[in-house]
C-alpha cells in the first residue's frame, strides 16, 4: 500500500482548506474550501492541480466557505463523487455556497460596470467562480451521515465523523484505511472549537492516529481566560447606547450570529441590557437559525434546557430578522440606537458593509468584532488600527469606536489545540499543522514537539508527505 497526503490549501495560510489522501489509486479529497485573503485569492481562479475528474470522493468537515466554498467550481470542472458529511452540515452547506454563487454572479455585474466607469480592468474574465446552477448540481452530491458512524468512502477506506465542537454538525474525521494487509489511521481536525462554550458539545478527542492534519488558526496564542464574552458585550452597548450611537457587528451567519443572540437574549432576561431593538440582518444567517431550530440533537444540555423552558435564544423581545433588501436600508433610517447583525464576518461582502458605511464616521457608533479577521480582509484592516479604509471606491475616515471582543471566538486557542492532540495515548508517526497563519503554525509545531517530543511539520502549498 502506498498512501501519501498533498496540501492543496491553507497551507501557510489560514482559509482555502483542501487536503488530498492519496491511496494507491484512489484520491479522497478532505475540504475545498474558498481563499478569502485578498493576496491568496487568485488562487480561487486557477484550475485544481488535480483533475477532479480523478478525485473517487470528497470529506467535508464543517460548512464554513473556506472549507466549502469552491465545492462548486470542483463539480463544474468535473468531480461526480459523494461529499461525506453530517446532515446539519449538508443543510447549511447548501445555504452557504447558494449564497455565495448568488453573491458572485451579482458581483460581476456591478464590477463590470464600475470597472468600465473608472476605467480599469480586473485581472480575471467577468464571470462568476460559479454559477447557481453550478451549485445545485453541487448540493445534490452531498451524502449526510451521522457522527461516530463508519462511513465506506472507497474500498477499504472508511471515514468516521466526531463532533469537533466549533459549529454546528462540524466534525473532526478518522480515515481508516485497510489494504495488503496493513491498516493507517489519519486524523483531520477541521477547525476545532473551544470547550465549555454554549450551544455545541465539547471537541471529541481520539485516542490513536497515525497521523493528524490539525489546524492552527490560534496556534500562538489563548483567548484571555479573564474576558467574560457576556461581560464585555454588556459594556459595549450600554456604553453605546449612553453615547447615542449604533453597535453594528460583523457576524458571520453560522454560529457566531446564534451565539450572539445567545448572549443577548441572556442579557435581556437578566436585565442588563435595556430593551433594544436588534437586527439579524443577513437572509443567510436567518436561514441558518432555521436549521438550528431543525436540529437540537446537537446542541449540548444548556441549550436544550434553556429551550425546554421556553426561552429560546432565537426568539426573543426586539429582536427583528430583515429579509429583504427594503428593510435593511430602513435600519439606517432609524432615530435612537439599535443593534445590527450582518454578514459577512470579515467584511468582505454583503449588507454589512452598508452599515459600516453609515456608522464609521459617527464617533458614538461602535463598530464590535467578535470573529476570527483573516490577513488582507477589510475587517482586519480595521481591528488593526487603520485610520481611513476604502469601502465603495472612497476612502473613509474611522470615527466609531472599534471594539473586539475575542471571547466570542468558535476556534481553540493554543491550550485547547495542545489539548486536542495530546490525547493520543501513542505517538503519531507525524502531526501537520496547518490552516493558520505562519508565526501562528509555527508557534504551535514548536510547542507541542517540544512538550511531546513527535515529529512536528508545517507543509506548504503543494508540498506532499508519504505516510510510512
Amino acid at each position: 500500500m502506498q498512501a501519501h497526503l498533498e496540501f492543496l490549501g491553507a497551507a501557510g495560510n489560514v482559509t482555502g482548506s483542501r487536503h488530498l489522501l492519496q491511496v494507491d489509486d484512489t484520491r479522497i479529497l478532505v475540504d475545498c474550501g474558498l481563499y478569502q485573503e485578498r493576496a491568496l485569492q487568485d488562487r480561487n481562479w486557477e484550475r485544481f492541480r488535480i483533475d477532479p475528474r480523478s478525485i473517487d470522493a470528497m470529506l467535508l468537515t464543517h460548512a464554513h466557505l473556506d472549507h466549502c466554498g469552491l465545492l462548486p467550481k470542483l463539480v463544474k470542472e468535473g468531480f461526480r463523487g459523494r461529499v461525506h458529511c453530517t446532515g446539519a452540515t449538508a443543510s447549511l452547506t447548501r445555504i452557504v455556497m447558494l449564497d455565495s454563487a448568488k453573491i458572485q454572479e451579482e458581483d460581476v455585474k456591478w464590477k463590470e460596470k464600475r470597472h468600465r466607469k473608472q476605467n480599469r480592468k480586473s485581472p480575471h474574465p467577468y464571470v462568476p467562480l460559479y454559477t447557481i446552477d453550478d451549485t445545485e448540481r453541487a448540493c445534490e452530491l452531498l451524502e449526510p451521515c451521522f457522527y461516530e458512524e463508519d462511513v465506506e468512502v472507497a474500498p477499504g477506506i472508511t471515514a468516521t465523523f466526531h463532533d469537533a465542537g466549533h459549529v454546528l454538525g462540524s466534525s473532526t474525521i478518522k480515515v481508516r484505511i485497510q489494504r495488503d494487509g496493513e491498516t493507517r489511521t489519519v486524523v483531520f481536525s477541521g477547525d476545532l472549537g473551544r470547550w465549555d462554550r454554549p450551544i455545541l458539545e465539547d471537541p471529541a478527542t481520539y485516542d490513536q492516529a497515525d497521523c493528524m492534519v490539525m489546524e492552527s488558526t490560534y496556534g500562538d496564542r489563548n483567548h484571555p481566560e479573564t474576558e467574560n464574552p457576556s461581560e464585555r458585550l454588556e459594556e459595549v452597548i450600554n456604553s453605546t447606547i449612553q453615547r447615542g450611537g449604533n453597535i453594528v457587528i460583523p457576524a458571520f451567519s453560522i454560529e457566531r450570529s446564534q451565539e450572539l443572540m445567545y448572549y443577548l437574549s441572556g442579557l435581556r432576561i437578566q436585565k442588563k441590557i435595556p430593551r433594544i431593538m436588534t437586527f439579524l440582518d443577513s437572509p443567510m444567517a436567518i436561514r441558518v437559525t432555521e436549521v438550528f431550530k431543525d436540529n437540537p440533537a446537537y446542541f449540548d444540555e444548556e441549550m436544550l434546557d434553556r429551550i425546554h423552558q421556553g426561552r429560546s435564544p432565537f426568539d426573543y423581545l426586539g429582536l427583528k430578522m430583515s429579509r429583504t433588501t427594503a428593510e435593511s436600508k430602513a435600519i439606517n433610517q432609524i432615530k435612537g440606537s439599535v443593534i445590527v447583525m450582518a454578514g459577512s464576518g470579515m467584511c468582505t461582502g454583503g449588507r454589512i458593509k452598508h452599515h459600516i458605511s453609515a456608522n464609521i464616521e459617527r464617533p458614538e457608533s461602535t463598530i464590535l468584532f467578535v470573529g476570527y479577521q483573516a490577513v488582507g480582509t477589510l475587517g482586519r484592516i480595521i481591528v488593526d488600527g487603520a485610520k481611513e479604509i476604502r469601502l465603495f471606491g472612497e476612502q473613509r475616515p474611522i470615527r466609531a469606536q472599534i471594539e473586539q471582543i475575542h471571547g466570542f471566538s468558535g476556534h481553540a486557542g493554543q491550550r485547547g489545540l495542545l489539548r486536542w492532540a495530546t490525547a493520543l495515548k501513542q505517538p503519531p508517526q507525524e502531526v501537520f499543522i496547518v490552516h493558520g497563519e505562519p508565526e501562528a503554525s509555527r508557534t504551535l509545531q514548536e510547542k507541542l514537539a517540544a512538550q511531546t517530543g513527535w515529529k512536528v511539520s508545517c507543509p506548504q502549498y503543494g508540498e506532499s508527505a508519504t505516510l510510512e
